[in-house]
């Protein structure tokens, strides 16, 4: 399934990329293997302090059917990415700009069915046409746990893919299988862990991964790249549930502090 998407999407870039070629515009695609280890509250604080440091930020809700976005940066969206895919409105119109400077929203829709747009590709052309505009310096693609047909249609478009993991063995057999995946017709995923205790437990466990893929003769041009840690705080799922970005409310804080040591790793990795 994902060659075939990676195949379709890979000719539509291709009818697009004269287009592309001139945009500043740089894709990020966050994903996990597993739910529940906090990749959209991860998404929406990275992006709060990339846009901090200048960086002109779009957000793409991409978790279909649960989308949770609008909560985190306390909107209500009068259109989503779906208005967009169904026909009723413009690129532009569903662009919702948040209450931080430098970031914008499209937002997701919870409970849609997408049952009806099947291999149609849609996503695709949403990013790209949005990667169009030439109006964001950094696309972030906040996808859905898992690795079905549209998370997989999100991570063929992208040469940056963000694997946010836990040390929890169920996540961790995930992040494997995402690595197996993406090795056939990738060059790279970075991985970030969430909930750590420290650096040095993310990269234990990075390494190791690592050591598994040579074992069983991954790629062997396949890099994982491991880029920090975000240790557990009460405070992030506090602000989370106020409806407020933790790095945000916490300028000074040793987490917020791990975020922008992510950032800066994150920065020197992508395309």
């Amino acid at each position: 399934m994902f060659n075939t998407i990676s195949n379709q999407a890979t000719k539509l870039l291709n009818l697009t990329k004269s287009k592309n070629n001139d945009s500043k515009t740089r894709i990020i695609t966050i994903t996990s293997g597993k739910g529940g280890v906090g990749k959209s509250t991860f998404t929406a604080n990275i992006a709060y302090l990339l846009s901090r440091r200048g960086f002109k930020i779009a957000v793409i809700d991409a978790d279909i059917g649960l989308a949770n976005m609008q909560v985190l940066f306390d909107l209500k969206p009068k259109f989503t990415l779906f208005d967009y895919i169904e026909g009723r409105n413009t690129i532009d119109e569903i662009i919702t700009q948040t209450n931080y400077e430098n970031i914008s929203l499209i937002a997701g829709k919870s409970g849609y069915r997408y049952a009806n747009l099947k291999n149609s590709l849609v996503l695709t052309r949403v990013v790209n046409d949005l990667k169009n505009l030439n109006n964001y310096d950094i696309i972030l693609i906040d996808t859905g746990a898992g690795l079905n047909e549209y998370v997989q249609e999100f991570l063929s478009i992208s040469d940056n893919i963000l694997a946010l993991t836990t040390t929890d063995p169920s996540a961790l057999t995930d992040v494997y299988a995402l690595m197996k995946m993406l090795s056939i017709n990738k060059d790279k995923l970075l991985i970030c862990f969430n909930h750590t205790k420290n650096y040095k437990i993310g990269e234990t466990i990075a390494n190791s991964l690592v050591n598994l893929a040579k074992k069983n003769r991954l790629n062997k041009n396949f890099m994982v790249k491991y880029i920090g840690n975000v240790s557990s705080s009460s405070n992030i799922s506090t602000t989370s549930r106020l409806r407020k970005l933790f790095v945000h409310e916490f300028i000074n804080d040793d987490i917020t502090k791990q975020f922008h040591k992510v950032i800066d790793s994150l920065l020197k990795h992508i395309k």
